[in-house]
């Protein structure tokens, strides 16, 4: 009976403290005047069911004078940033405050991990200073013919598609496209993916984005409690991708060591920077070389981040091809126009001839930014500017690009298609940070020349050669993958292509 008594009293206690834990907790931006979202125990101001990307464009529509708005993720005090100027401070003009992505690595169990994207403080540092030279737009000139023989690949493979029938699922197509480009860029291996869909490069691709080794609760513990998760050795990449993945990097490197070959890809600088410290021709100080594992990480992400973003980036263009036909005419005619000038022949300068071509990219990106929330961590405790507020060291930045890419206030008719959004006049009238598909500052993307430049070589062949048209399969209206990291259409992209 003594035992009984003893655990009843206890629960009646455990409970009450229980929720004035988490009072105490929630009271963070009340006691320091920073207009929140309300919490509710245990979730914070999230619910389980929640869709990121809906939950923050809803936080983002709460905002007020004040630069920010504070949240809970669980009991974790979090910025959602809501002012232009605030956004300016944290991604450019006080960067050295906010340098980090605040991301779980795990170099020892993970190496794969250990990328640009993730690293933080000096690693990072060192790292992008190593990498920069790789993404010059001299580099990119190189790499453009590489780039465009797999597009006419994929033309000439899409050509025999539509013998047999016209609709396609695009996203799947597109990603076979870029998975071959980045696979020949960054790691100098014809993939096949436009022959084979089930290639080893595209199945292994393919699984780290659609069977990632831990749902969102896990991801949330590793990103919070870093220590703990590698004293358990969490992996956040799979193991059977990590294997694939190391397992190719070791056999290009030996190979092309062995055999003295040079190429204008990725991993030639890569191997470079593991030999040499330094990049041929580039006038730059030494700055270490890399370890295997750190080459490896960065092909890795490079190809990641090379097929999936791109590939997303193609499939809403041509939908929005199929949707507005006027725009579509008008920048086939660009083409046809800039390509005449060159007798035909598509080259780096003809690319850069097409403008309209980049204005539609661009618009692209601003209506379905692929990344819809962009990260950083604050690293030592930021006075924010105009208040006496103090972001103390260690808390969360969320900036929430796809609520302000749809703010009325910033884009008219945000909904609407509209390329001309990006002429040099248009841009000039907006806040420079209003536009962030690629970051910003000094930890903008790296490779959004190269991503760029995949993007239209892709958009120039498919619009000179096709008609894009919806078909009966065409999502209307289109519905985006709630569980996706990346602003993914759900169920796919059916679009009917008609070749000209």
């Amino acid at each position: 009976m003594e035992v009984l008594t003893i655990m009843l009293w206890f629960l009646i206690l455990l409970v009450p403290t229980i929720y004035l834990y988490f009072k105490k907790k929630y009271s963070y931006w009340k006691d320091r005047g920073v207009p929140y979202i309300e919490p509710k125990i245990p979730y914070g101001s999230l619910q389980t069911s929640d869709n990121m990307r809906q939950t923050i464009n809803t936080f983002y529509k709460s905002k007020s004078d004040f630069p920010f708005v504070g949240i809970y993720i669980l009991i974790t005090p979090t910025v959602i940033a809501t002012d232009q100027e605030f956004i300016k401070d944290v991604l450019i003009r006080d960067f050295n405050y906010f340098t980090d992505h605040g991301l779980y690595t795990n170099e020892r169990d993970d190496p794969l991990s250990a990328h640009l994207f993730n690293l933080d403080g000096q690693k990072w540092r060192n790292l992008r200073a190593k990498l920069s030279p790789t993404f010059t737009s001299g580099r990119m000139k190189f790499m453009f013919p590489t780039v465009l023989a797999v597009a006419e690949r994929f033309d000439k493979a899409l050509a025999e598609l539509l013998e047999t029938q016209i609709t396609h699922e695009m996203k799947d197509l597109l990603a076979r496209f870029t998975t071959d480009v980045i696979g020949t860029c960054a790691f100098g291996i014809e993939c096949n993916s436009l022959k084979d869909p089930n290639s080893e490069f595209r199945k292994y691709g393919r699984k780290h984005i659609e069977e990632p080794s831990h749902g969102a609760f896990v991801n949330y513990l590793m990103n919070v409690f870093p220590r703990f998760c590698k004293m358990l050795r969490i992996a956040r990449i799979r193991g059977d991708v990590t294997k694939f993945f190391m397992g190719i990097v070791r056999e290009t490197v030996a190979y092309r060591e062995k055999h003295h070959i040079r190429r204008n890809d990725f991993m030639d600088l890569l191997i470079q920077l593991k030999n040499n410290a330094s990049i041929d021709g580039e006038d730059s100080k030494i700055i270490g070389k890399l370890t295997f594992e750190e080459l490896a990480a960065q092909a890795f992400v490079f190809y990641v981040g090379g097929f999936e973003t791109s590939s997303s980036t193609l499939t809403f263009t041509l939908y929005e091809m199929a949707v507005n036909q006027d725009i579509q005419d008008k920048c086939r005619a660009e083409i046809n126009r800039v390509l005449e000038k060159y007798n035909g022949k598509l080259t780096y300068e003809a690319m850069t001839e097409m403008h309209y071509v980049e204005q539609i990219v661009l618009e692209t990106l601003r209506k379905y930014p692929i990344l819809p929330v962009n990260f950083r961590k604050c690293v030592k405790d930021y006075q924010v500017r105009g208040t006496n507020v103090i972001i103390e060291k260690g808390t969360a930045i969320q900036i929430p690009v796809y609520a302000i890419h749809h703010d009325p206030e910033i884009y008219p008719d945000p909904e609407k298609f509209d390329p001309d959004r990006f002429s040099p006049e248009n841009v000039k009238q907006r806040h420079s940070v209003a536009f962030l598909s690629f970051g910003d500052g000094p930890r903008n993307c790296i490779g959004l020349r190269f991503g760029k430049m995949q993007s239209r070589i892709a958009l120039i062949m498919l619009l000179k050669n096709y008609r894009i048209n919806l078909s009966s399969k065409s999502p209307v209206p289109l519905v985006f993958n709630p569980k996706s990291f990346i602003l993914a259409p759900e169920g796919g992209m059916y679009l009917d292509i008609e070749k000209i």
